[in-house]
């Protein structure tokens, strides 16, 4: 055997090997528009050639992914630690969001409720007391149509109420202040339709009695009457913090 062939025989074992390696990357479509692909998180693009926050974007045919970063999204660092991650609201939905922060995670759930100009007719009402995220909402709606910013504080539904013409059938709330728990629970009193999806995003350190948050928290949602499908730790990507899926 000479050289050359030598060279092309090793070659195509290199070829041959990065092709075996592409093939078992595992993965898991959790909707039409939201995948896990290997270790990471992707939304379908609905704003393509657009990354929001300098995220990786990857072509895929006619569409185009968009990676959701879980260390800056507990809905994403939830999605990736659930034991069964089959709490994203239904594409078309009307979505409640309480402490949209600066809309990383919005953008993502805009991916999956509403897609390319909202074709969906989906609605992500995005409510936050920060003036500043508020803007940087206002912003992400002129190329996101279907998110609605909504400047309040959570802890009020007066201030909510007027904008939220029906009862959503999924809530999510991270708000990291005293008292969390009794504001989910009178949240979803308020605005969570019957079996609907109620996500709790829990900062313990946020919490009186640190080392009892989580226990405690448990304890008032069953109390009050929630279904608890699922406690995800999701340490790791957000320490000291606890995604409670229920249903109400």
């Amino acid at each position: 055997m000479d050289l050359e062939t030598s060279f092309r025989g090793r070659e195509k074992s290199r070829r041959d090997s990065c092709t075996e390696k592409q093939e078992v990357i595992p993965l898991q479509s959790l909707s039409d528009r939201v995948q896990i692909r290997g270790r990471s998180l992707w939304s379908r693009n609905a704003v393509k050639g657009t990354s929001l926050r300098g995220e990786r974007l990857k072509r895929d045919g006619r569409k185009e992914w968009r990676q959701w970063n879980p260390r800056t999204s507990k809905l994403g660092a939830a999605l990736l630690k659930a034991t069964k991650p089959d709490f994203l609201p239904a594409p078309g939905s009307m979505c409640l969001y309480l402490g949209s922060g600066h809309g990383t995670t919005i953008s993502h759930l805009h991916d999956h409720v509403c897609g390319t100009k909202n074709h969906l007719k989906g609605c992500v009402i995005a409510v936050d007391i920060s003036s500043r995220c508020i803007r940087d909402l206002i912003r992400l709606c002129k190329t996101r149509p279907g998110i609605i910013p909504l400047l309040a504080d959570c802890r009020s539904s007066e201030q909510i109420v007027p904008f939220v013409t029906k009862r959503v059938p999924w809530l999510f709330q991270d708000v990291s202040q005293s008292g969390q728990v009794e504001m989910f629970i009178d949240s979803c009193n308020q605005f969570l339709a019957p079996d609907g999806v109620g996500l709790l995003s829990l900062k313990s350190a946020s919490e009186r009695d640190t080392k009892g948050a989580f226990a405690h928290a448990e304890k008032r949602l069953l109390e009050a009457g929630f279904t608890l499908i699922e406690k995800i730790d999701l340490t790791g990507w957000e320490e000291q913090h606890v995604l409670f899926h229920v249903v109400f």
